[in-house]
């Protein structure tokens, strides 16, 4: 086995197995049931036994062996100062697709850092290209069972993705799928659809060959690529039109058909911007399969006006008043426009404020919420009507952080804009809860050490 760093805990979790046996930050892991950790996959893995035990070296070079016996899979409560326990592995492709390669100068090095690491694939979620995994990767999958796998695909077609991720070796990696089928490893895909590059024949070409990958490969979702408006010396790309989505969707809703009628299972999804794009209804939640890919924009607005309705029916509704308003990115906004105006039927007194937040910063193309900026959103409700909050969608902000993109924190959104800032989770209960100032808001002070954040 390859050297490992070291693995120092950064943080031990009160009332856990960890405090109990009194190990503490600044404690170096050094070995699993007499096994040197290579990494965080390691460390799942042989901490879910009943029975382990542990070497733990001291700041003071003391070691302890510690012997801990536990229900299966429980944790034992320490995290380490590198989450991956290993080094983050960077992606070596030029994709023409790529977001990071269309991001202005100046803003945080963790921002240009292009991940294409397999084992954020299993912990996070995060799709892989498969061209920067080695034999070693692919065993350690198997023996482990990673899954799912979620996997950037993008075309089928051999030689076209050589092209398309500018790696001579990506048309060769496909074959590592096979591998993962017949390991029996559960896969999500996705492609960035690119206008005139893997659409149309291209598209139709690519889902025919990754329907094959069921019932390991659970779902393929179709995504319309990002451009922002710096890509000078980058390949050229246009945007898709409502009759371009209409005939994604036909397309996709065709092979939808057909993978149910054998498989019992859609199988191939669009995303919601296609739906928005075309003017089309969001198909109903059962065309979802479960909702497997949420978090790639699969039926979360389908998901949220479901969930709203039902909130909404749920209630009486009274006399309440006060004034409210939202922010959002100008694909959302007509969806939280309906929702405001259904909200509003049972309590008339409330009034909504929803505004559509144009992104300047990256480009008028980009309309998710999840690019928006706080030097845009300063910009554009600056002498609004704000009532007696703002809200905005937790996707909005940096995970776990009270940051936008352009390292604006919210506080200084607050103390700029006068107004309370509540930051809405992502169900149709918390968004009517907040609309209706039923929850409580969290205090964001203002400070100028944004680097704190990294």
């Amino acid at each position: 086995m390859r050297k490992t760093g070291k693995h120092i805990v950064s943080k031990v979790l009160p009332g856990s197995i960890a405090e109990e046996l009194e190990i503490e930050p600044g404690d170096e892991l050094v070995s699993v049931s007499g096994k040197e950790i290579e990494d965080i996959l390691d460390y799942h893995y042989l901490m879910n036994d009943e029975y382990v035990e542990l070497l733990i070296r001291k700041p003071n070079g003391e070691e302890w062996e510690l012997e801990i016996e536990k229900e299966y899979e429980d944790d034992i409560g320490i995290e380490f100062e590198n989450g991956l326990m290993d080094n983050y592995r960077s992606c070596h492709n030029k994709c023409i697709f790529c977001f990071i390669d269309q991001m202005p100068k100046g803003m945080r090095d963790t921002l240009y850092f292009k991940d294409d690491d397999s084992r954020l694939s299993f912990l996070q979620g995060n799709y892989v290209t498969l061209t920067n995994m080695s034999d070693h990767d692919i065993d350690r999958i198997v023996y482990y069972h990673m899954e799912p796998m979620n996997i950037s695909f993008q075309t089928m077609n051999p030689d076209l993705r050589c092209k398309m991720l500018h790696n001579r070796f990506a048309g060769e990696a496909l074959k590592k799928v096979d591998r993962f089928y017949e390991a029996g490893i559960h896969m999500n895909g996705q492609i960035v659809l690119c206008k005139g590059v893997n659409d149309g024949a291209e598209l139709d070409f690519s889902i025919r060959e990754l329907i094959k990958y069921l019932p390991y490969l659970q779902s393929v979702s179709v995504v319309p690529v990002g451009l922002s408006k710096y890509r000078d010396g980058l390949f050229p790309l246009e945007p898709f039109e409502k009759e371009d989505a209409k005939k994604v969707l036909d397309l996709i809703h065709g092979w939808q058909k057909k993978a149910y009628q054998e498989y019992g299972i859609h199988f191939v999804h669009a995303s919601d911007e296609w739906y928005i794009l075309a003017e089309q209804p969001f198909p109903p939640a059962e065309q979802y399969d479960g909702y497997l890919q949420l978090e790639n924009g699969v039926g979360m607005m389908r998901l949220l006006l479901d969930e709203v309705k039902e909130e909404i029916e749920n209630r009486t509704g009274d006399d309440r008043k006060h004034t409210v308003s939202l922010a959002t990115g100008l694909l959302a906004a007509p969806v939280i426009q309906q929702i405001a105006d259904q909200l509003c039927e049972k309590y008339p007194n409330v009034t909504i404020h929803i505004y559509p937040i144009v992104n300047e910063f990256f480009g008028e193309k980009i309309t998710v919420s999840g690019l928006l900026t706080g030097q845009d959103l300063k910009k554009q409700l600056t002498g609004k009507e704000l009532g007696k909050q703002l809200l905005l969608p937790c996707n909005i902000l940096r995970t776990g952080y009270d940051v936008f993109l352009d390292d604006v924190t919210v506080g200084e959104l607050e103390k700029s804009l006068q107004v309370n800032i509540n930051i809405v989770k992502s169900s149709g209960r918390a968004l009517i809860e907040a609309l209706l100032l039923e929850t409580e808001t969290i205090e964001h002070s203002y400070t100028d050490e944004v680097n704190k954040y990294e």
